[in-house]
């Protein structure tokens, strides 16, 4: 077994076809077939079923896959640590968290990091939920994400960073009480909002619909949007209200007709940054990692942050 019979064949599980591999890697069908052949004889085991369209993994490739993948990832991640070593302060630094974030929190912190570090290459990975984040951490597309603490990610290490409670953004005339701007609301009044939600895959959405579920609240959802600003300008158009982690609605000086009022009785939501390893970060990620938390800080009290954990700018 080789480190290129386990690149082959992990190319050969997301591709499905051995053709595509070939012309992925610049080599002959024959050959990708031999790497797959050596697997197979000296683990014992049929990786592939064979059929007119391409091949399917089998159970035992399955297994192999999320350890092999993993193994090739940590060794990559080695190597780029040696180029550091070798050429210094060089080399590339990749990010995945979704377009908002990135526009709402990161913009000033980058521009920083590049005064700080001017030879690393900053490579922005889009995301648009913590699944798809956790996913390029593990196949290593990103070195770092910053992601919602809580769900899956289980074997990747995550440090909080900020917490902030949830809040109902609407317009003055579309509020679903006649509380004052700045009182809360209260779970139930939520039942006669028509809801612009996040997509159901969306992690904090999860974590909304179930605290609601567990007081007997259902959303009425009126529309799904991908990004917490496309969510903030239709219910400033009056398509319906939604309910946010302050942090997005920390800006809302911008948005004259809009008013966010915390809901009352939810858990907080806590965001931060998700690696393989934290301890195998370069001395610039945890720059970066520091400069964002800075800007975090300074969010309040719009953002009703609380900034936690002890991710800084410290290797």
């Amino acid at each position: 077994m080789t480190l290129d019979d386990l690149r082959v064949f992990v190319a050969t599980c997301e591709a499905g076809s051995l053709s595509a591999v070939a012309r992925q890697v610049g080599t002959s069908q024959p050959a990708v077939s031999q790497h797959i052949r050596r697997l197979e004889r000296e683990l014992g085991v049929t990786l592939f079923e064979r059929g007119r369209r391409g091949v399917t993994p089998t159970a035992a490739a399955r297994i192999l896959l999320a350890t092999a993948a993993e193994a090739l990832g940590t060794l990559d991640a080695g190597r780029r640590e040696l180029d550091r070593l070798r050429t210094g302060d060089s080399g590339t630094l990749r990010m995945a968290t979704g377009g908002t974030t990135l526009r709402h929190f990161m913009v000033h912190p980058l521009a920083r990091f590049r005064e700080r570090h001017p030879g690393i290459t900053f490579e922005y990975v889009s995301a648009t939920s913590t699944g798809q984040c956790l996913e390029a951490l593990r196949a290593d597309r990103a070195d770092l994400a910053f992601v919602t603490i809580g769900a899956g990610g289980g074997e990747l290490d995550q440090r909080p960073v900020v917490r902030t409670p949830w809040v109902l953004v609407a317009s003055a005339a579309d509020q679903p009480s006649a509380a004052g701007p700045g009182a809360p609301v209260a779970p139930d009044e939520l039942r006669s909002v028509r809801a612009i939600g996040m997509p159901a895959h969306s992690t904090s959405r999860g974590q909304l619909d179930d605290q609601l579920a567990a007081r007997g609240v259902r959303l009425d959802y009126a529309a799904f949007v991908d990004e917490p600003d496309t969510a903030v300008m239709l219910a400033e158009l009056g398509v319906g209200q939604t309910i946010l982690p302050a942090l997005w609605a920390h800006d809302l000086e911008s948005h004259d007709r809009l008013r966010a009022r915390p809901v009352d009785g939810l858990d907080p939501v806590t965001f931060g940054w998700a690696a393989r390893r934290w301890e195998a970060l370069p001395p610039s990620a945890h720059t970066f990692v520091g400069l964002v938390a800075e800007g975090l800080g300074r969010l309040e009290p719009a953002a009703r942050v609380d900034l936690v954990g002890d991710a800084g700018d410290q290797p």
